[in-house]
């Protein structure tokens, strides 16, 4: 597993497979509880889970985990 992290737009990728992720995977979309707007976005390959987005990162991951991850 890593992540990646544009603090531009406050938005963190978690990648869970080491594998390229190449397009042509499904996208679920959730809303997160208490938090109206607030978006993370699973991403699925051949029905297994490949990646999350998490936009407003900031508000919903770990400061020291947001500072370790790789900037675009």
């Amino acid at each position: 597993m890593r992540i990646s992290y544009d603090a531009e737009v406050d938005a963190a990728y978690v990648y869970l497979t080491d594998e390229p992720l190449m397009s042509g995977r499904d996208s679920v979309s959730v809303e997160c509880p208490g938090r109206p707007g607030a978006t993370i976005v699973l991403d699925f390959k051949d029905g297994k889970a490949v990646g999350l987005e998490v936009l407003d990162a900031s508000a919903h991951l770990h400061a020291d985990l947001l500072a370790e991850a790789p900037r675009p």
